[in-house]
Order: C-alpha cells, then sequence, then structure tokens
C-alpha cells in the first residue's frame, strides 16, 4: 500500500471535520476519531493512530486542524506518554500492548510518569537498585524512585527495575510498565524551589506486575531504556515553537514595552542570546526533519544542552532586566500542577523552575558525555566497573 501524500492527508482530515464538526463534537469524542483515522500521529502504522506516512507531513494535518478549530490533546499535560512511553511502546512491545495502550496515551485519557532516576542512581541510571523478583507469572517490584514528574497524575508509568544482581550493572535490568493504581505504590510530593511539588517520590512495596506488562526480553531493559532517554531528550530540547517562542520570547516583549529598563550592556547580552535562542530553535527544526529517517540519536542529547544553558541564561536576563521588579515572586503556595507553564507565569518562576532544567532528562554533565563520545568520537571515560556484578559494585 502506497504511503498517503500531503493532498489525501488533507482529504482524510477534511473528511474527519466533516463527520466530527469540532463545534457540535465533544472533545475526547473528536480526539478518539481522530485516532481511529490514523492522523493522531501519520508516522505510526496503520490502526495505530498513523497511517504509515512520512513523519514530515503530519504539519500538514495539524494545520488543517487548527485552522478548523479542532481541539488538540493537550500535549503539555501528557507529554511524558507522548514523548517517551508511546515511542517505546511502538518500538518494543507487542500488539496487544500497543492496541491497549497507544489509544488512551495519545487522547489523553491516561497520564503516564517515568520510573527511571532512584536517590542512588540518577546520572548514573545504570546503578538503580529497585529490585523485580520473579513470582510464577507476575513480578514483584521493591524499591523507590525519584524525581517522578506527574506521578501524582499518572495511571500508568514506564518502570526500569533489577531483575538479575549476578551479572554487570547494564545487563540485569528489565523494563515494564507499571499501573499506578496497584497495592504498594505510594506517591509522595517532593517540594521545589518554586514552592510548588511537580516532582514526587514513588515507593514500590511488593507491587505485582504480570509478565505481560514487560516491555523487551528480561535482562535487555537497558537497551529499551535507551530508546526512552533518546526520545525524552528531543522532546525536552527539540520542540517545535515559533521564532521567539520559548524564554526569549517574554524578555524580548519587555524589551520591547519597557525602554525605560533598557541598558547597553542588556541590550548586548540580549541579542546574544535571541540568536542563539533563534539558532537554538531552527537547529531543533533540522533534529526533527532527520527523524524521518528513524528513531532520535545522541544528537537529541545536544539539543536538550542548549536548552538546559539558554533557559538558565536567558531567565536570568529578564531578572536583572526587570531590576527590582524581578526580584519579587507571585505566589509559593504549594501545588501539585499538571504542567509546567514556562511562559505563562512570572520572570521569578521561570529564573527559579529553569534551575532544573540542567538535572531533569539527563543532567548536562553526563550529556557532556554522549555528545563527547557518541557524536565527536571522542575516547569514552574510563569505566572501572563496566565488567563487574552489580552485587559486588561498592555502595
Amino acid at each position: 500500500m502506497t504511503a498517503p501524500d500531503a493532498a489525501e492527508l488533507r482529504r482524510r482530515t477534511r473528511e474527519l471535520l466533516a463527520a466530527h464538526p469540532p463545534a457540535t463534537t465533544e472533545r475526547t469524542d473528536f480526539l478518539k476519531a481522530r485516532f481511529d483515522a490514523g492522523l493522531a500521529w501519520v508516522h505510526y502504522p496503520a490502526g495505530l493512530g498513523g497511517l504509515d506516512a512520512p513523519r514530515s507531513l503530519q504539519p500538514v494535518v495539524d494545520a488543517e486542524l487548527t485552522a478548523a478549530h479542532a481541539p488538540d490533546n493537550d500535549p503539555r499535560r501528557i507529554g511524558i506518554g507522548l514523548g517517551m512511553a508511546a515511542p517505546t511502546i511502538l518500538g518494543f512491545g507487542t500488539d496487544e500492548q500497543k492496541e491497549r495502550f497507544l489509544r488512551p496515551l495519545w487522547v489523553g485519557e491516561e497520564v503516564w510518569c517515568q520510573l527511571f532516576s532512584e536517590p542512588g542512581a540518577g546520572s548514573d541510571l545504570a546503578a538503580l537498585g529497585t529490585r523485580a523478583v520473579r513470582d510464577g507469572g507476575d513480578w514483584v517490584v521493591d524499591g523507590q524512585k525519584v524525581w517522578t514528574s506527574s506521578a501524582h497524575l499518572a495511571r500508568w508509568a514506564i518502570l526500569i527495575a533489577r531483575t538479575d544482581p549476578d551479572v554487570p550493572k547494564h545487563r540485569g535490568i528489565s523494563y515494564f510498565i507499571c499501573d499506578m493504581t496497584d497495592p504498594g505504590v505510594e506517591v509522595r510530593p517532593l517540594r521545589q524551589i518554586t514552592g510548588e511539588a511537580e516532582f514526587n517520590e514513588v515507593f514500590l512495596t511488593g507491587v505485582r506486575i504480570p509478565d505481560s506488562h514487560r516491555l523487551g526480553p528480561v535482562g535487555e531493559g537497558w537497551k529499551v531504556a535507551q530508546t526512552t532517554l533518546m526520545n525524552e531528550r528531543v522532546s525536552i530540547g527539540g520542540s517545535r515553537i515559533p521564532r521567539e517562542g520559548g524564554m526569549i520570547g517574554p524578555v524580548a516583549r519587555t524589551w520591547r514595552e519597557r525602554p525605560d529598563l533598557r541598558t547597553h550592556d542588556l541590550h548586548q547580552r540580549l541579542l546574544t542570546l535571541w540568536v542563539e535562542a533563534e539558532v537554538a530553535r531552527l537547529t531543533g527544526e533540522r533534529l526533527r526533519q532527520q527523524l524521518v529517517a528513524g528513531q532520535p540519536g545522541p544528537e537529541g542529547s545536544g539539543m536538550k544542552l542548549a536548552f538546559a544553558r539558554l533557559n538558565q541564561e536567558i531567565s536570568g536576563l529578564e531578572v536583572e532586566l526587570l531590576a527590582d521588579e524581578g526580584l519579587l515572586y507571585g505566589d509559593w503556595t504549594m501545588r501539585r500542577p499538571e504542567l509546567v507553564d514556562f511562559t505563562g507565569r512570572d520572570a521569578g518562576y521561570r529564573y527559579l523552575r529553569s534551575k532544573g532544567n540542567s538535572i531533569e532528562g539527563g543532567t548536562s554533565e553526563v550529556l557532556l558525555n554522549i555528545v563527547a563520545e557518541r557524536v565527536l568520537g571522542l575516547p569514552s571515560e574510563p569505566r572501572n566497573d563496566k565488567d563487574v556484578a552489580w552485587k559486588d559494585l561498592s555502595r
């Protein structure tokens, strides 16, 4: 079957709009109909929300739907599901898993979170100690995860756990789908410097996961996790934004509207950061075009590095530009938000929240190593624990 071209996608989108007018169709019903029509993510297989079309043609569908004021699936709220869980399930899931999880994930009926990092395994993720022990047709999981975005909202989680402590750390890991409503799953808020708690600690005590919820072979979870991590970095650092989108937008707007705040030094710094933000945006566009040929590679780590650095420098400049106003912070109320809203909040929030950008999704130090070794081809750092069984590592 020939993949649809742009004209065919426009025709199919207009048929969807005619059959399900956005003005009179309930939001969830419209999104389900869009998924079933193969117009959710057109590069996915037919029957799973796509049409086996080139990824580059997704904007054709999106433009038609935007013009018709059709609802979207609130991608910021379900970003972990869309950007991390979905491509991993597509790449390693069984047919039954794909049928069960992808549609409610994309529609937004089920929120996902990521149970990867641990108190003793953040930058060195492969050192994780959460255990999964086989018990008949189930795995019994015990351990602790940390920095889990949206765990307080999530129905499902992507989870990596150690299933064999007698082999080196990268080889004894398996990958699971965990039901966050199961007995033994406890979610506790982690209050951040912003006053809010979008992150959580998750404690797993005797949690039973059926083997049918395992992704990939036993002991090969690290390979599966690499798909998740590479997609995560692209979703964080390579999202599609317009010119002056993201953090640079509020600063540029303040500069134009408040000439009384301008100085020569701030002007030079703003010009430099504006150019760097535009270069990063265009590089992200090029990276998305490269994804047409396959899965994300280590280049996404470079984009995530740039994203973190620019957000921190731009938000720092904004606080300086606003002078005394930049010292104000709108609200310290303890909340557990559904999403991170960088551009809809005040400068103080942007400044404080951006501090986490160089930690979440892979620390900048780890990403620098990835770029050095996998993009530039530089020698790897010495790793004395590479061939040592996990149980024999010092902790």
